[in-house]
């Protein structure tokens, strides 16, 4: 039976009628990559707002934080800055260093005081600075790189899927062309065109999965290495004003 395509089908490019000619299973894939490709789509949203606002907030963060060389004084001031990955590092690497000096990490009004009087730390309580900086960059990173298994899983699975579709319903048409007897484009046309949707479906899907994935894992890379800097930053602003080097050069004597 010849297939007559009507004008609206043409307009479209054919998409209405070969979906109207895909089989149940090629229906249900087709389902499940749509469901994919609203998964995907969020996910890119939400993180290139995330990252944004990440960067947003750590150009303010660090601009507050280079007017004042006293490296505790945002601290001091309970100063707050949601979202920034660099502040997130900064207050750790502070709760840490104000416990090591003081014995606890609360602020009030004898804060100033009681860091003008407190004595210098060792190298090894620097050290537990240091880890509490680098604990905070891992968090953080794992933070900004979550749900980005659904991009990566739209990227290298739609296709897949995709392919199954396209294959499963050819394999049906030349079975229905079989059991007809009859070997001709018209008989086949209508199956092929049913089959190959599920092909188009999974790359909208996929490609801007890719596009998307490859831009907020090259950003987020970057505000890890961000971060990294910033902690070497911190770390030696603390070093410079609060470790006592003598300490340090008595052992490497004995």
């Amino acid at each position: 039976m010849t297939h007559i395509l009507p004008l609206n089908v043409l307009a479209a490019g054919g998409l209405l009628f070969a979906f109207e000619e895909s089989t149940i299973a090629g229906k249900l894939i087709l389902a499940v990559l749509l469901i994919g490709s609203i998964f995907s789509w969020s996910v890119m949203i939400t993180k290139m707002r995330v990252v944004r606002f990440a960067r947003k907030q750590s150009a303010q963060f660090r601009k507050a934080f280079r007017k004042d060389r006293q490296p505790l004084r945002l601290f001091e001031t309970n100063a707050r800055f949601t979202g920034s990955p660099l502040f997130n590092v900064y207050r750790a690497g502070c709760e840490e260093m104000t416990y090591q000096l003081l014995g606890s990490t609360e602020v009030d009004e004898t804060f100033r005081a009681r860091l003008g009087d407190a004595d210098k730390i060792t190298p090894a309580q620097m050290g537990a600075a240091h880890a509490a900086m680098e604990r905070a960059v891992g968090e953080t990173a794992l933070k900004l790189e979550s749900q980005m298994i659904l991009l990566a899983s739209a990227v290298s699975g739609a296709p897949f899927l995709g392919l199954l579709g396209t294959v499963w319903g050819v394999m049906d048409t030349f079975t229905d062309v079989a059991i007809a007897g009859s070997p001709n484009i018209a008989t086949m046309a209508p199956g092929v065109s049913g089959a190959l949707i599920t092909t188009v479906m999974s790359l909208c899907v996929a490609i801007p999965a890719m596009f998307g994935y490859n831009f907020l894992v090259t950003s987020i890379r970057g505000i890890i290495v961000e971060m990294d800097n910033f902690a070497a930053e911190l770390a030696s602003l603390f070093e410079h004003r609060y470790v006592d080097h003598g300490v340090r050069a008595a052992e490497f004597r004995r």
